[in-house]
């Protein structure tokens, strides 16, 4: 499932994913699985014909990420994998950070994020002039209809019983993002 919100120059993608890891690093081996959140740049085209054409809009390159995973093998709601990724270097998230607040109380930790939009802008170093005034407003408006749909996904994530049952689409979806 793919949930896209946006906003002026600023949107936010929410995802399901599964994955498994590569080159994990010490203690993160085998699959994970949860739910992305990822903080997009938007770009609204020129309409492409009349005044009631639809306006093309292109999700862009992400400027936060935050994973609210945990390990396939794990207990349903550790949140053992749970990082974020305060540095994008442009599509590449930079590295993951392990956060005791955001594995303790990851909805509360997210909530308070985004309703601070200026503040992640700031903390990532991206210019200030990515968000538009109506950006942050509107996220902050947002903000809990988004960590809903954040906590929904997170259980129909969890209802998956097994590894097994995720399916090829899942998987894809997590390249969306």
């Amino acid at each position: 499932m793919l949930y896209l919100f946006g906003f002026e120059q600023i949107g936010v993608a929410v995802s399901d994913i599964y994955f498994v890891d590569p080159n994990p690093e010490r203690g993160q081996e085998g699959a994970e699985r949860g739910v992305r959140l990822e903080l997009r740049r938007l770009e609204q085209s020129e309409l492409k014909g009349s005044i009631y054409s639809a306006r093309p809009i292109t999700v862009e390159r992400p400027l936060w990420r935050v994973d609210l995973l945990e390990s396939v093998s794990g207990t349903p709601g550790s949140f053992d994998r749970t990082h974020h990724h305060p540095g994008m270097n442009g599509w590449e998230p930079g590295r993951r950070v392990f956060d005791h607040a955001l594995s303790g109380e990851p909805l509360q930790w997210l909530a308070e994020r985004l309703s601070d939009l200026e503040g992640v802008l700031k903390e990532v170093g991206a210019d200030p002039g990515e968000a538009t005034p109506a950006d942050v407003t509107g996220l902050r408006e947002r903000a809990p209809e988004i960590v809903e749909v954040v906590g929904r996904l997170l259980d129909r994530v969890r209802a998956t019983a097994t590894p097994d049952e995720a399916t090829t689409a899942t998987s894809l979806r997590a390249s969306w993002l």
